[in-house]
């Protein structure tokens, strides 16, 4: 008895620490147009040039030739979401810093920057083309040093190359103030005698390991929605080998526990997406749109739409095309969302998600009263029965066949149920797991204080208060529990609160805080079922 005691113990560490590390963390071919959108505009008063007129603009191939550095030029883009700086080299996102949100949880901490850590010579959205001479260290030429965003305003950044080999090439950025979300226009314009036949590729670049040690990397990778299937891999996944992905690519992207640089599709503009470790050992995502063939004199031209921001699921969603699946909440996602846009919404009303965590578990504490009523009750009949079992055994342990069937009609008789104790408790796993991811993984709960001393509840208690005290409720709720175990084991059982206590020094105090409530909701139901059930 003593070593099954010990082996469930072992097996509930286990499950504990293996939960921790799993869950811890139609194609359409481009439009061709006889001649630039007249309406592409870099605001409402100031018209594009044509590609003949951006010809006369353009370096020329002396200039050319100088060193790129030289050519290169930045453009900062305002709105009352981030600060963007991109680059007239591929056309590219430089940096991305969101004004609300901070590395470190102080008021003087640095905002977060998305996009600095890529590849330097592969900045984010740069551009190549497959079929003509265009590389992602192009540089291209744009009149503005600077866009300013307010309201709901929408202006255009564009970007211009004319090539020496009878093309030319226009990127247009579509900002807007109030989302995270930016439109990319890519027009192909044939100036030469002859058609011509590429693909557009944009492509973004992140780190092997981050700079920075910080728990909301755990989770760092590619992430992309393939035939309606998310997909994620790691570095080490493309090591040795890129992977191709060219059914129906939804979205593509690189991101974190917190945060997402993503790709989007607009009309079915993803024809592939390739993932490869680059020579520079970055991580590469190469996107690829639909092939074009342009006559001469003639355009092509493909949009996507871009995002780079917070892994919000309310922001994400209004991104469209299943974005909001790039928030990784496991095996039970169905269940995991409602958790997060309830608390979400009792947020609303109490302003402190500390707060809605309690009014989540007490309502789930409700819900699931009549299962777990059953649940204890049916171990507390086993427990009043356990002496006349043990008789049983000891009378019929010679006739396994008969002490089953007296044991089978003792059970009748007190009209218990062996399995009732767990079944119950069975079905409610799927909802404690949903409810562990939805907090884990909210960037909502990222710096959102709860009372005194717990001002992060997506990081650890800092003076251990709640892991504690948690431990001293699991301990009560454990000797207050039935059990049909000898005295021994449950000597041993009783240590397991010790055991959790020490794992849930390190874990989120959001996830504490849950569990912490949980116990004392559970130790007052315990308290009233001893009383409808006397001894």
């Amino acid at each position: 008895m003593e070593k099954r005691a010990f082996i469930a113990v072992g097996l509930s560490i286990a499950v504990f620490y293996i939960f921790s590390m799993m869950f811890a963390p139609e194609k359409k071919p481009l439009d061709n147009v006889a001649k630039p959108a007249a309406n592409s505009i870099l605001d409402s008063a100031k018209p594009v040039p044509s590609p003949a007129q951006v010809a006369q603009n353009q370096p020329t191939a002396s200039d050319q030739s100088l060193p790129t550095n030289v050519l290169q030029k930045n453009i900062t883009v305002e709105t009352d979401l981030y600060s963007a700086v991109f680059s007239s080299k591929g056309g590219s996102l430089k940096s991305m810093t969101l004004k609300k949100y901070r590395e470190q949880n102080s008021p003087t901490a640095k905002p977060v920057t998305l996009g600095n850590d890529a590849d330097p010579n592969v900045l984010s959205f740069s551009t190549r083309a497959a079929g003509i001479a265009l590389t992602d260290n192009t540089v291209y030429t744009t009149d503005m040093d600077s866009v300013v965003l307010n309201g709901k305003e929408s202006k255009q950044l564009i970007f211009n190359y004319v090539s020496g080999q009878g093309y030319t090439v226009r990127k247009i950025y579509t900002l807007t103030a109030g989302t995270y979300g930016i439109k990319l226009d890519t027009q192909v314009f044939n100036n030469s005698a002859a058609p011509i036949t590429g693909s557009i590729q944009h492509v973004m670049t992140y780190p092997a390991e981050p700079k920075v040690k910080d728990n909301r990397f755990d989770t760092a990778g590619a992430y992309l929605l393939s035939d309606g299937s998310i997909q994620s891999n790691k570095i080490k996944d493309v090591a040795s080998s890129s992977k191709r992905y060219e059914k129906s690519v939804s979205w593509s992207g690189f991101a974190d526990k917190y945060f997402l640089n993503a790709i989007l599709a607009d009309k079915n503009s993803i024809a592939s997406v390739e993932l490869k470790k680059n020579a520079a050992g970055y991580f590469e995502s190469i996107v690829t749109a639909p092939q074009f063939v342009i006559n001469p004199g003639l355009s092509a031209s493909v949009t996507h739409r871009l995002f780079v921001g917070p892994k919000d699921i309310d922001i994400l969603k209004a991104q469209g095309d299943s974005l909001e699946k790039s928030l990784d909440l496991g095996w039970f996602t169905e269940i995991a969302k409602p958790m997060l846009y309830s608390i979400k919404f009792f947020y609303k009303y109490v302003g402190n998600y500390g707060v809605a965590i309690i009014i989540i578990t007490i309502i789930l504490k409700v819900l699931f009263f009549p299962l777990t009523h059953k649940s204890y009750k049916s171990m507390k009949g086993m427990q009043k029965i356990q002496p006349e079992m043990t008789k049983l055994r000891e009378k019929y342990k010679d006739d396994r066949d008969t002490m089953n069937k007296e044991v089978m009609a003792l059970y009748r008789e007190h009209k218990v149920n062996p399995m009732g104790g767990c079944l119950p408790m069975i079905v409610q796993i799927p909802v404690f797991f949903a409810l562990y991811k939805s907090l884990m993984f909210s960037i909502e709960l990222r710096h959102a204080p709860f009372f005194l001393w717990v001002t992060d509840l997506a990081d650890k208690d800092p003076y251990y208060v709640t892991p504690v005290i948690m431990g001293v409720t699991m301990f009560i709720q454990q000797k207050m529990t039935p059990s049909q175990m000898d005295p021994m084991q449950q000597k041993i059982m009783l240590a397991l609160p010790v055991v959790f206590t020490f794992m849930f020094l390190s874990f989120p105090s959001g996830l504490v805080l849950y569990w912490l409530v949980n116990n004392v909701l559970t130790i007052g139901q315990q308290m009233y079922i001893n009383k409808l059930v006397k001894d």
